[in-house]
């Protein structure tokens, strides 16, 4: 007699999509992510939906700005560890500079977008990808809400 299988559980949820270098190609990109994250089950309107939005379209934003390389895609990849409650979020492009977060200057409305990843993310940082480019990551805590801010977390733009 055989010994009764029990499923395990999946913890680990993913989504990857390619859009466009362009402006609307990062507005799809946060507007394909916000449909996924409400399919995963955090309601639109909490904490943890808006941080994730956000830190989503600073990264996908800043690809398309800053990364561009005219005729090729960035692309969006999300995993949702149900486990842990993480949600890492990466956004690729084939522009070889890399990130660097700034001090913005009250005078200029641009370069505080890695600022805000890095008040709402637990941490992030940019790897190298296959192919030229790199990939920018962050993660987040989705499921105990807004807790990012009184977790210990290891921030700055390291190496992933």
């Amino acid at each position: 007699m055989t010994a009764p299988r029990t499923e395990v559980p999946i913890t680990v949820r993913t989504f990857a999509h390619r859009f466009s270098s362009t402006r609307r190609g990062a507005r799809l990109a946060r507007l394909l992510a916000g449909h996924q994250l409400v399919d995963w089950g955090l309601p639109r309107g909490t904490c943890a939906f808006d941080g994730a939005t956000l830190v989503i379209a600073e990264l996908a934003s800043n690809a398309v700005l800053h990364g561009l390389v005219p005729g090729r895609d960035c692309a969006l990849r999300l995993a949702y560890d149900t486990g842990t409650g993480v949600l890492r979020i990466e956004v690729s492009d084939t522009h070889p500079g890399r990130p660097a977060r700034v001090e913005p200057s009250p005078a200029y409305d641009r370069g505080r977008g890695l600022a805000l990843v890095e008040a709402i993310a637990l941490r992030w940082g940019v790897q190298d990808r296959n192919g030229p480019g790199k990939t920018v990551w962050a993660e987040c805590a989705v499921a105990a809400g807004c807790e990012n801010a009184e977790r210990p977390a290891v921030r700055g733009g390291g190496q992933g």
